[in-house]
């Protein structure tokens, strides 16, 4: 079951795990850690596409297995590793980039607030945390997924919600990066740059 989930995952962000994979610059840094990596779709993409970067997928421990045969598969075991961690009970592992995607949108604003905070203390000065999700357009009109994720969201778990690129820029600036843009993905799948 546990292999069959971390799958879907895949299926949800290798789309924007292959446009991040073009429109991000990597080659400006070496490194970047994916938060909750599940099959290590979205970090297997990005490695491929990039092969100077060195990459780690944090997730929890029985991921561990399914991670790491999906990325030998993609012969990358030698550039991309896994590291076992709650997000929630252990510091990030260090790295120029951290991506989280569609992992924010399932808590409450006080938890979405405390995992930015960890993204910032993970990151050396410059250090950029892409937050990619299907975001809600700032006047809240024209991506109707992304309202109904939200809504979806509401009734799925205990506080979680969808949120807009304003608001997540906001809360960046609220745990201490100095600067976020938003940059079109695929789809309803928007990304949240900030700079540390």
């Amino acid at each position: 079951m546990l292999e069959s989930f971390l799958r879907g995952m895949t299926g949800v962000s290798l789309p924007s795990a292959l446009a991040m994979a073009a429109l991000f610059p990597w080659n400006e840094v070496g490194s970047f850690v994916d938060v909750g990596c599940a099959q290590g779709g979205a970090t297997a993409t990005i490695a491929l596409a990039h092969p100077h970067l060195r990459a780690i997928g944090f997730d929890l421990p029985q991921v561990g297995p399914v991670f790491e045969a999906y990325v030998a598969a993609k012969g990358l075991a030698g550039r991309v590793r896994f590291e076992p961690g709650d997000f929630f009970a252990d510091p990030l592992p260090q790295a120029d980039v951290v991506v989280m995607g569609h992992i924010l949108h399932d808590w409450d604003l006080e938890t979405k607030l405390a995992l930015l905070a960890k993204a910032h203390q993970a990151l050396p000065a410059g250090g950029r945390l892409i937050v990619y999700e299907a975001l809600i357009d700032d006047e809240r009109r024209s991506n109707a997924f992304g309202l109904l994720m939200s809504l979806n969201m509401l009734i799925e778990t205990r506080g979680g919600f969808d949120f807009t690129g304003a608001d997540c820029i906001g809360w960046m600036e609220q745990v201490g990066f100095r600067e976020a843009r938003v940059e079109h993905l695929v789809g309803p799948d928007s990304m949240v740059i900030g700079t540390k």
